[in-house]
């Protein structure tokens, strides 16, 4: 178990979007959040107070929490005095980059010395099992995206939040780094051996009451060359009963594919819908998420509308506008 409170490390991240696990932690526990440690040239800022080790520390943290992931999710060798100094200030590390802590020889044996944990969330921590499609009882949603990194895991966790509200049986199911911080348990799913990566979102996802909800939190895009692999395995693995649709309308092309332009929401729908009812003849497409972070509210309001018009679906940006409708969608099913 990670223990809370966190401090939040930034480290030297280039860019806002760098630091999107830290983000993430920050908009849904801001209550387990003491503050932020940001290096020279960090060009990311979460609004929280910027502490010293010493200063968070003394405020309570627990643990230091590595938000911020560069390409190839390494540990930099430029963040390890400061890794090093938490340990010997008696804090712990919690890090969900593909570089392990504990392969780090020089960290491990300062952790060993202070008596302070590692913490790996993406390393699975279960032995999963081989899919076999069977049939499970209760109900489950699943969020698919146009692209990478366009909002699912924040659709997802506002439709829990909203669903739970309405007095539904809910539960958001973290398939990735982040969500597992946020929640403290789920799915490594991008860690998980190819074979046993639908098998895993079985595990994640067992029976249930019937009116028992699993909201899944999704992962790559089927449309993304890099990382169609993991989308398939939830929608496999999942069965889900329903779908809901993201997309971020700025984007000029796929993320870190400048050779490929975003799919229509149109064709994201078809083809995972194709694909879902493979396992699950019964599923549908209930709703469509949008990220507006990049619109002034007028066009917002707009753009929503005008895909809400389009494909007959409830279409809302969960985060800025709440998730209501979609829950409200989810009491049909």
């Amino acid at each position: 178990m990670i223990e809370t409170p966190y401090l939040l490390f930034l480290g030297d991240a280039p860019d806002p979007l760098a630091a999107k696990v830290a983000q993430g932690i920050r908009d849904w526990r801001p209550e387990n959040c003491v503050g932020q440690f940001r290096m020279d040239g960090c060009k990311a800022d979460l609004g929280l107070p910027d502490m010293t080790l010493e200063e968070a520390k003394a405020a309570g943290a627990k643990t230091l929490v590595i938000g911020v992931a560069n390409r190839g999710g390494k540990i930099s060798k430029a963040w390890k005095k400061v890794l090093v100094s938490a340990l010997e200030e008696g804090l712990d590390l919690a890090s969900g980059l593909h570089n392990l802590l504990r392969a780090e020889a020089d960290l491990k044996a300062v952790a060993e010395a202070t008596g302070r944990a590692l913490h790996d969330v993406r390393v699975p921590e279960v032995e999963y099992p081989i899919a076999d499609g069977t049939k499970r009882t209760g109900k489950r949603v699943l969020a698919v995206g146009t692209d990478c990194s366009v909002g699912k895991m924040y659709t997802t966790l506002a439709l829990d939040k909203a669903m739970r509200a309405r007095g539904m049986k809910s539960t958001f199911r973290a398939t990735g780094q982040t969500g597992i911080l946020i929640t403290g348990d789920g799915v490594p799913l991008d860690a998980v051996v190819a074979d046993f990566m639908a098998g895993s979102i079985e595990y994640l996802t067992p029976d249930n009451d019937a009116d028992h909800w699993d909201v899944i939190e999704g992962q790559g895009s089927l449309f993304h060359v890099s990382f169609s692999g993991v989308t398939l395995a939830l929608i496999h693995g999942g069965q889900p009963d329903a779908l809901i649709l993201c997309h971020e309308p700025t984007r000029t092309h796929m993320r870190g594919l400048p050779g490929y332009a975003l799919p229509t929401l149109e064709e994201v729908r078809d083809l995972s819908l194709a694909l879902a009812r493979v396992a699950n003849p019964d599923c549908q497409v209930v709703g469509v998420s949008i990220n507006t972070q990049h619109m002034g509210e007028a066009e917002a309001v707009s753009y929503c509308a005008e895909v809400e018009a389009r494909l007959g679906l409830p279409t809302v940006d969960p985060f800025r506008h709440g998730a209501e409708r979609l829950a409200e969608a989810m009491e049909n099913i």
